[in-house]
């Protein structure tokens, strides 16, 4: 079996190692463009030593974005911000991944650390829309429900982001359909309550990712890798389910996606999650094994030993950190040197002296 530090390759694509890091909001862009912050966040991960770098949850046009202070790539300005970025990360080792989302009824909240509340447009937020006229929570603002025409007009809006994410030389591209976001809100029943053909049944809840997927496959070269990230489980009898999951990821391998990054919950509030080292690594080891699909695995990974576990025991194809990699950047180069595989990783000569 591999394992940590071995090599993965997908399509033409090399990664140097089994480590990514995942996807975290900075909330720190104005008006979608990413900026020195961006440049310095992703760029230290890639100096140290990560195999792939994934940006943010990137909106394909304003109202998809989470908050105001999200990134984007709805246009040229935007795209020309994430060239110098991805640029950077590629001379450094990091194989540049980009993650395009729309938050759908989850959007237009204030950041984090402002209350994570609902902001109206008079306070500079905007109109939510989702499959459904359901808010998420009582902070949020109620969304309007999307019609055939706009359902439509946003898979054409992930093929456009995907256009401009090639033009900045992103090499991997990922689908946002977790975490209660846009495609997440289509797949589960606990937010999608239409009786048209994208609501309902299984085959009508998994239309809309399934369409975008393939109209993005059709417009990515044949020597790219597609990953879609999709939370497995929305932990709450009646939600979405890691049958379905599975399910999905069969399809999604039919239409030329890659890889599964297996995340779980965030569509439903105030749910009980088992959270623990390593608790949705199950996950990641299904689908792989049931959908005969790569996958990613993410979820509190944060010692060296853990991760080359989850590798050699084939329960995932790469593991994604994320909250360890804000505590340490150089957690991949600290990782090869516990394992004893610093000929597989080595630092930047700059830092040599010092790791």
């Amino acid at each position: 079996m591999p394992e940590l530090f071995d090599r993965l390759t997908q399509r033409s694509v090399t990664f140097r190692n089994r480590i990514g890091i995942s996807p975290m909001c900075e909330y720190s862009a104005d008006d979608g463009l990413p900026n020195d912050w961006h440049f310095v966040h992703l760029g230290s991960r890639a100096v140290g030593g990560a195999g792939l770098v994934i940006t943010e949850a990137t909106a394909v046009e304003p109202e998809g974005r989470i908050s105001p202070g999200d990134t984007g790539i709805w246009n040229d300005a935007q795209t020309d911000a994430w060239a110098r970025i991805v640029g950077f990360m590629e001379q450094h080792g990091a194989v540049p991944g980009i993650q395009l989302a729309h938050a759908g009824r989850k959007a237009s909240v204030s950041r984090p650390w402002e209350g994570d509340v609902g902001i109206s447009p008079e306070q500079g937020g905007w109109q939510t829309v989702a499959p459904s006229a359901k808010p998420f929570s009582e902070k949020l603002t109620m969304p309007r429900a999307l019609s055939h025409e706009e359902i439509g007009g946003l898979t054409a809006k992930f093929v456009e982001a995907t256009r401009r994410s090639l033009a900045a030389g992103f090499k991997v591209i990922e689908l946002h359909a977790a975490h209660g976001y846009l495609f997440h809100e289509f797949l589960s029943p606990m937010s999608n309550e239409r009786q048209d053909t994208y609501g309902g049944s299984f085959d009508n809840r998994v239309r809309f990712l399934l369409e975008t997927a393939i109209s993005v496959r059709a417009v990515l070269p044949e020597r790219l890798p597609l990953w879609v990230r999709i939370s497995c489980t929305d932990w709450v009898d009646g939600g979405w389910t890691i049958e379905e999951s599975v399910e999905l990821a069969r399809r999604l391998k039919l239409e030329g996606v890659d890889c599964i990054d297996c995340s779980s919950g965030g569509n439903v509030p105030h749910v009980r999650i088992p959270v623990g080292p390593g608790y949705q690594v199950p996950f990641s080891a299904r689908i792989k094994r049931e959908a005969n699909i790569q996958t990613a695995a993410v979820g509190m990974i944060t010692q060296s030993e853990q991760a080359n576990h989850i590798i050699k025991s084939g329960d995932a194809d790469m593991t994604l950190i994320a909250r360890q990699a804000l505590v340490d950047p150089y957690w991949p180069l600290h990782a090869a040197k516990e394992l004893g595989k610093t000929d597989a990783l080595k630092p930047p000569v700059q830092y040599a002296r010092a790791l």
